[in-house]
């Protein structure tokens, strides 16, 4: 073969794959990944998208789970402030339902097992004078206020991908493994690409399935010794609708069934975000969709709080994804653990295939590191652990300081209103300035696509984030879908076809 051997090869472009990558990467090793689609295709980009400790597994007694998830919530704000920030929670006391006392030992215990340091603590809120209380129904006197952080989380995907790149990854979107044997000790891989069908070969040491809701279809490309392991698909529904309250913070409601459901605020809360089911799900993981029955569900249980009842018709938008959670044989789908497994299967000590279950993207980081640590005898070479403290690309000043990198982005590029900036510094950080560098007049910006999307922008995302259509760039890159006219984003996908040639 042509072709250089890889050390690990990752299926998979999700914030699994892209994790592992980019650690995998600043350790010396030698990666190539591929994704079918585009980069946080699936599960990736349908989250709830909350960096959070997992409140309700304390109940199923994950306190392993729990405790690294609120470690991580720290280390990730730090690493990507831009993209991550503070959310705080109001979880009003519903008298039928879990008594005061039980809250207020599991938020004691959320407050203490994670080495909470930057995030503020639980407080007890009265919800009959409190800004909070006033879109809640009259039956609701008493909640209380806790911390967790909210994520883009399709925007930590890609800075992922990105950071693995600029360490020597070979990142390829819209490829697929059709096929891997082992020969020779090494894996030989065929890829096939999703637009144009030619197929091309690689060659690694190591083969890392992090396909997610795809697991069990791309293991039967793969010449292994097969396992009674299983992924089990949960599907997670959410729908958007107009805000339903005007202050900044979230709730988290608990419902009869025994569920909880979050209703945030969304895209500078000109939404509210309200979510999710727990459904069995099978099929093809390409065409899940959100069902009547799950739409209804998150009607009555926002309802069943707020004063202002919203139905079917007034969704907006909804969205649904698919958990590949390890089947580990419970009857509920909501009490199936969330936490991650690793099968590892290997041939004479060599051409390891590691298969992921399950995970949650808050613990993605440490899911990075503990694949790289079990490939350690593999991989002698490869260097220490070093993610806890590196930045994502853009994330390279302090937590506190969005404000500051708002202003110094204007300082920059005065044309730029102040709206415009702090989307870009979301979504970009400290790389905005670069993508903005020369533009001293709202000419040079380009005809406008719509809601401040500019060619350079696009220009930017294209060349440098994998985007290829305008679904990648106004679902996955900058969360403009939502305002979005058909002829507006017809507008774009013609503009990026010109932009290609």
């Amino acid at each position: 073969m042509n072709s250089p051997v890889y050390d690990i090869f990752v299926i998979g472009g999700g914030i699994n794959g892209c994790g592992i990558a980019r650690d995998a990467a600043g350790r010396g090793l030698s990666v190539y990944l591929c994704e079918q689609h585009d980069l946080a295709h699936g599960t990736s980009s349908t989250s709830t998208k909350l960096i959070h400790g997992g409140l309700r597994y304390l109940e199923y007694y994950e306190f392993r789970l729990v405790r690294e998830s609120l470690t991580e919530r720290e280390v990730l704000l730090k690493n990507s402030p831009h993209i991550i920030w503070p959310l705080r929670f109001i979880l009003p006391h519903h008298k039928g339902l879990r008594p005061s006392w039980l809250i207020r030992l599991g938020l004691f215990l959320y407050d203490h097992i994670g080495g909470r340091k930057i995030l503020p603590a639980t407080s007890t809120v009265n919800l009959t004078k409190d800004e909070t209380g006033i879109p809640l129904k009259g039956d609701y006197h008493k909640g209380f206020e806790y911390s967790d952080c909210w994520v883009d989380d399709s925007r930590l995907v890609v800075l992922n991908a990105m950071d693995a790149a600029e360490r020597g990854a070979v990142v390829e979107t819209r490829s697929r493994c059709i096929h891997a044997n082992r020969e020779n000790d090494l894996w030989n891989i065929t890829l096939e690409n999703n637009e144009t069908k030619e197929q091309h070969k690689i060659q690694a040491k190591c083969l890392i399935n992090a396909s997610g809701p795809w697991m069990d279809t791309t293991l039967a490309g793969i010449e292994y010794k097969h396992g009674t392991e299983h992924i089990r698909m949960v599907k997670g529904s959410h729908i958007i609708v107009d805000k339903l309250f005007d202050h900044s913070k979230a709730y988290i409601f608990q419902n009869s069934d025994g569920r909880i459901i979050f209703a945030i605020p969304y895209e500078n809360n000109r939404y509210t975000l309200i979510g999710t089911t727990d459904v069995d799900f099978q099929g093809d993981p390409d065409l899940v969709e959100i069902s009547a029955e799950e739409t209804e569900y998150l009607c009555s249980a926002a309802n069943e709080y707020f004063t202002k009842n919203i139905s079917p018709q007034e969704v907006v938008s909804s969205y649904s994804g698919i958990r590949p959670l390890f089947d580990d044989g419970t009857s509920d789908a909501k009490a199936i653990t969330r936490d991650y497994v690793l099968k590892l299967d290997e041939e004479n000590g060599r051409t390891p295939l590691l298969s992921i279950y399950g995970g949650k993207i808050t613990t993605y980081r440490k899911l990075a590191e503990s694949v790289l640590e079990k490939l350690e005898e593999y991989f002698p070479q490869m260097g220490a652990p070093w993610t806890a403290g590196a930045s994502l690309p853009g994330g390279d000043f302090p937590h506190s300081g969005f404000e500051d990198e708002v202003n110094s982005l204007r300082a920059c590029c005065p044309v730029l209103d102040a709206e415009h900036a702090r989307r870009l510094v979301r979504h970009y950080g400290t790389r905005a300035k670069t993508m903005v560098a020369g533009i001293t007049s709202r000419e040079e910006m380009g005809e406008c696509f719509g809601s401040n999307l500019y060619p350079f922008e696009v220009q930017y995302l294209m060349e440098h984030e994998w985007a290829k259509s305008a679904d990648d760039v106004l679902w996955r890159r900058t969360r403009l879908g939502l305002e979005f006219s058909d002829e507006q984003k017809a507008k774009l996908e013609n503009w990026m076809k010109e932009f290609k040639r």
